[in-house]
């Protein structure tokens, strides 16, 4: 069976795609983005999905991103922020190599930079991403293996703390 070295997941602007870069180079082996296949396949970005069709509509673009990923890719894959909302998924992801990359809200929200495009922090981001923590913080954690605090670090120290996590060696 095809599977992924290794799965991250996390809060928008944690650093999934850089660290997932990084660690794929490492690893010698090919990076995944779960939202960048949605913007291909979609042909625009998530951001406007959101607005023309709704969460629901790109949740289930989503899910079906995540599912073709994990039966596909052999390298390091990132999903979305909001992707262990679905049951189906977090099913999907146990007895993978899963990877939790944690921040505080102080970082998270200099990360984001009160960014529009991304959808839901558009108002009162502080406010928003605490609650979207709150809400799915307990589900990384659920389909994580190991978790990786992100603040104060480096992308790349970032990298090597989750080789270290889950005892891979470089090629």
């Amino acid at each position: 069976m095809t599977a992924p070295r290794l799965v991250l997941v996390g809060p928008m602007g944690v650093g999934k795609s850089t660290v997932g870069a990084l660690v794929a180079e490492r690893l010698g082996c090919a990076y995944r983005d779960t939202d960048d296949d949605i913007v291909a396949a979609e042909g625009r970005s998530i951001a406007d999905i959101f607005v023309e069709e709704g969460e629901p509509a790109f949740r289930a673009l989503e899910k079906e991103a995540v599912r073709v990923a994990l039966a596909g890719h052999e390298g390091v894959l990132a999903l979305g922020g909001g992707s262990v909302l679905d049951a189906g998924t977090r099913a999907l992801l146990a007895g993978h190599q899963v990877v939790y990359l944690s921040m505080d809200v102080e970082e998270a929200v200099q990360r984001t930079g009160l960014n529009v495009a991304r959808p839901l922090l558009a108002v009162n981001p502080r406010k928003q991403w605490r609650e979207l923590m709150e809400a799915r913080r307990h589900l990384y954690t659920e389909v994580a293996r190991a978790v990786v605090a992100t603040d104060g670090r480096t992308p790349d120290e970032v990298a090597q703390a989750v080789l270290d996590a889950l005892e891979l060696k470089e090629a």
